[in-house]
């Protein structure tokens, strides 16, 4: 392909919503005061993308691949910690393809119950994502599968940056958006929608902080991988597609969590509006909790609450 046609620009994504709007949902964007869930009282907004097909923001990614790209006899093929998979699967499966999915032995329980339930072969084995994805190579040289990527691919960040498109129609007026990063796609995405018009800021687990070392470095690094969201958000890298979109119109400060800011956003998000996350899905909220992003007075945000396929739990307790 051409650098133009594997460009991910705002007028590619737009041009992507159309083609995939029909396969998913416009998720709400929920007007919440801070004062509601532990913070001060100031103007927020959360983007319920946990409350897309699949559970999570991956299911736009997943359609627009498989809508555009030409899949050969043999299907799809997938490495994911989870969500990537699920949205594979599920994609697949309402349009007739073959999928095989591999994920790691972290992959969360309910992630792998949700891939078979949508009728993939999946491969669990390694220890890590950069596990699944070597098994996913091998199986695409065997059989001519489509290689999926989960993240690094032009078709799979155009599909996340309609999350940035249905944020702006519904939210206009704000200022700064709060992103949880893993691989990148997503922020990739949405960081060429908004093209810097807006604050997009990256939010990363400590034990996972490929975008800070990336930034650090200048390049995509490896970088820890473990945490309490590592089966969503920790990759060995940034990719490498990603990291000159984010480097260009991403804040170029990364709000860095620990796994206990992240629990305590889990909680919170339950204890106040009812909404149960997986820890990836609360990373981005957890920044606002524990003050690893502290706003201005005046600041109009909006967060992404990104994924909820989780094992069912009591935060009361």
């Amino acid at each position: 392909m051409s650098e133009r046609s594997t460009a991910v620009t705002r007028q590619r994504i737009a041009a992507t919503y159309e083609l995939i709007r029909s396969h998913i949902r416009h998720t709400p964007l929920m007007m919440v005061d801070g004062g509601d869930v532990g913070l001060p009282s100031c103007s927020l907004r959360l983007k319920l993308e946990f409350m897309q097909h699949g559970g999570s923001f991956k299911a736009r990614g997943a359609f627009a691949n498989l809508l555009t790209r030409d899949v050969p006899e043999a299907g799809v093929a997938a490495a994911s910690g989870g969500n990537h998979g699920v949205a594979m699967a599920l994609a697949a499966q309402r349009l007739g393809r073959k999928a095989a999915i591999f994920v790691p032995r972290i992959a969360s329980p309910s992630k792998i119950d949700l891939i078979r339930r949508c009728g993939a072969e999946i491969h669990v084995g390694g220890d890590r994502y950069a596990d699944a994805l070597a098994a996913s190579e091998r199986h695409v040289a065997a059989t001519g599968a489509l290689p999926i990527h989960a993240f690094d691919q032009s078709e799979t960040m155009l599909g996340q940056g309609t999350v940035g498109l249905e944020i702006e129609r519904d939210a206009p007026d704000i200022d700064t958006l709060l992103v949880a990063v893993g691989g990148g796609g997503l922020i990739g995405g949405i960081a060429a929608w908004y093209e810097g018009r807006v604050k997009v800021v990256a939010v990363e687990p400590e034990s996972a902080p490929t975008l800070r070392d990336a930034l650090a470095a200048g390049r995509p690094v490896d970088a820890p991988a473990g945490g309490v969201a590592a089966d969503s958000l920790a990759p060995r890298q940034i990719g490498a597609r990603v990291f000159p979109i984010v480097q260009r119109f991403a804040a170029p400060d990364v709000a860095i969590v620990s796994d206990d800011a992240i629990r305590a956003a889990q909680r919170a998000l339950w204890t106040a509006l009812r909404i149960v996350t997986e820890p990836g899905g609360a990373a981005a909220f957890a920044a606002l909790l524990s003050g690893a992003y502290r706003p201005a007075p005046s600041e109009r945000l909006a967060v992404l609450v990104c994924g909820a396929n989780t094992t069912a739990v009591n935060f009361d307790n």
